[in-house]
């Protein structure tokens, strides 16, 4: 079993609203291969909502208002679902302050990369799951 993020899948719970669906994934999760999660969403965040970056260790709106407790209870709500299933692997939506794999936006809302991981592919990785990332 595998986890999708579920803007990958062909749900609109990016921040924007919007999806960003990748027709092999959505097939994986028609097939039962895998479960479509939207950690920020299971966090309460809503769709839309405002873009959030990491920020020296917060995750915060360009405004400055502080979504970290929010996306640490839906990291730590997505875990305890992937956990559950007994998925093995998680395809990721890049950059993601939540999902980013490897690199995420550096907090200063520019589009500027930098090394790092989103907060659920933190926990993942942490709980053994091999995470890779999809644009």
């Amino acid at each position: 079993m595998k986890i999708v993020s579920a803007c990958l899948a062909g749900v609109p719970c990016r921040y924007d609203g919007q999806a960003k669906p990748r027709l092999d994934l959505i097939e994986l999760v028609q097939k039962g291969e895998a479960i479509a999660l939207c950690p920020e969403e299971l966090g309460d965040l809503g769709t839309p909502r405002p873009p959030c970056e990491n920020v020296s260790g917060k995750i915060l709106t360009q405004e400055g208002e502080d979504k970290s407790e929010a996306f640490h209870r839906g990291a730590q709500i997505a875990l305890a679902k992937t956990l559950k299933v007994g998925a093995t692997e998680a395809i990721l939506k890049s950059c993601s302050p939540m999902c980013g794999v490897g690199k995420v936006y550096d907090g200063t809302f520019s589009g500027t990369l930098t090394t790092g991981d989103g907060v659920f592919t933190q926990l993942l990785k942490q709980h053994g799951i091999k995470t890779k990332e999809r644009d």
